[in-house]
């Protein structure tokens, strides 16, 4: 968003122009940081898209933090100054959110502020662990390996979730359809041929009974019904944005017969690759479990490491620690054991990444080769259920004459 401001210097000189940032608090911290006295500062109007105001179409992906990450260290590596990299690829950036961040970080840089700092106060696009990468780059003066760290970690953390989401989609695209088909069939063909079977007087088959019974009451209630699962849908949405709501949904994915495990080992190798990656950083242990809480994406687990965080503080081993939680499996315990008696925690925790990131791969494959027949044989007897209910005794029907 474009300012139009007017401001004083501290030797008393006037001045007016433009600024681009997010939002006027941030834009009026930026002219501060320059020294200047705002008189006044308000928006240019400026001609959007469709949905350039709505702030849920104004997101940064993950693949552009990736990619952005690896300019950053490739232009390190080149010998750029940092003012030079991120007005650069302010100037070059083609997602406005992105780009706004970028021009306030040059900004705060320009202002004396570090890297850091300056990235720490864009939470939505650059999380916790993100900045902490960052500061350990600057503490030990190798920023390009920071980012290009950063970049890695992102890539196999946005690898690992888009395998275990895809294979979700096309399961539910096939269930929703078959949904779908079944109400349309219920409301419009069902009620049309019960007609025709009950005037005929027979018996009818006790699944008969079912399916005409249930296409009456969708008939006549579909509209209360759709209100009740709409009410209930939001009641459960609002529920699960509380903290006990989210425990009880992460508590409850856990517990889902093979679909609970994947998620396990999905969190186990997020955890085990984050710590990895900031101990590699030189980031305490204390600060990686209190970091790896709050990207784990689990209330379970991030209570886990939040516990575990205060143990580590007190003087106690992480395995020790870890040991008592049944949610971490004791073959990890002990390979965290090795690795601090033998100080290569790192190493070990690498290799317990990569070990369930495969278990992760594998477990997707077995999943969606058991989706398939498992969705064809409920698709099947749905559709044989309702073809029976109907056309049996319409074949009775014309059997009498």
């Amino acid at each position: 968003m474009i300012f139009v401001y007017k401001a004083v210097t501290k030797t008393g000189v006037e001045q007016d122009g433009t600024i681009d940032a997010p939002n006027q608090d941030i834009a009026i911290t930026s002219l501060q940081h320059r020294d200047l006295v705002i008189v006044s500062i308000r928006p240019v109007n400026e001609k959007k898209g469709l949905f350039g105001e709505i702030s849920f179409f104004r997101r940064v992906k993950n693949s552009e933090v990736v990619m952005l990450s690896r300019q950053i260290a490739t232009l390190f590596e080149a010998k750029v100054s940092v003012l030079s990299t991120f007005r650069l690829l302010a100037e070059e950036s083609e997602n406005s959110l992105l780009r706004d961040a970028l021009t306030q970080i040059t900004d705060d840089i320009k202002a004396g502020a570090p890297i850091s700092s300056a990235m720490s106060r864009h939470k939505n696009i650059f999380s916790d662990f993100f900045v902490s990468m960052v500061k350990s780059g600057e503490e030990s003066g190798k920023m390009a390996e920071a980012f290009n760290f950063l970049a890695d970690y992102l890539d196999r953390t946005y690898a690992l979730s888009s395998k275990a989401k895809n294979a979700l989609i096309y399961p539910a695209f096939v269930i929703s359809s078959f949904i779908v088909v079944m109400i349309l069939m219920v409301v419009f063909v069902i009620p049309k041929l019960g007609v025709i079977i009950k005037e005929t007087g027979q018996e009818m088959p006790i699944y008969t009974k079912i399916v005409l019974g249930f296409s009456d009451f969708v008939t006549s209630y579909g509209l209360f019904l759709l209100l009740l699962v709409a009410g209930l849908g939001i009641f459960l949405y609002r529920y699960t944005k509380t903290e006990e709501g989210r425990l009880n949904l992460d508590r409850f994915k856990l517990s889902i017969p093979y679909v609970g495990d994947l998620y396990k080992k999905l969190f186990l190798s997020r955890i085990a690759d984050n710590l990895n990656t900031m101990l590699t950083a030189g980031i305490s242990m204390v600060r990686a479990l209190e970091i790896s809480a709050e990207v784990v994406d689990n209330s379970i687990y991030r209570a886990i490491m939040l516990r575990s965080a205060e143990g580590v503080k007190s003087g106690s081993p992480a395995s020790d620690i870890f040991s008592s939680y049944p949610e971490i499996p004791k073959i990890m315990v002990q390979m965290m054991r090795v690795g601090e008696e033998s100080g290569k925690l790192g190493f070990v925790l690498d290799t317990m990444a990569k070990f369930y990131r495969r278990e992760v791969d594998n477990q997707v494959e077995t999943l969606v080769g058991l989706i398939e027949p498992f969705m064809i044989v409920i698709l099947g007897l749905g559709v044989a259920l309702l073809l029976t209910a109907v056309l049996v005794p319409i074949y009775n029907l014309a059997s009498g004459f």
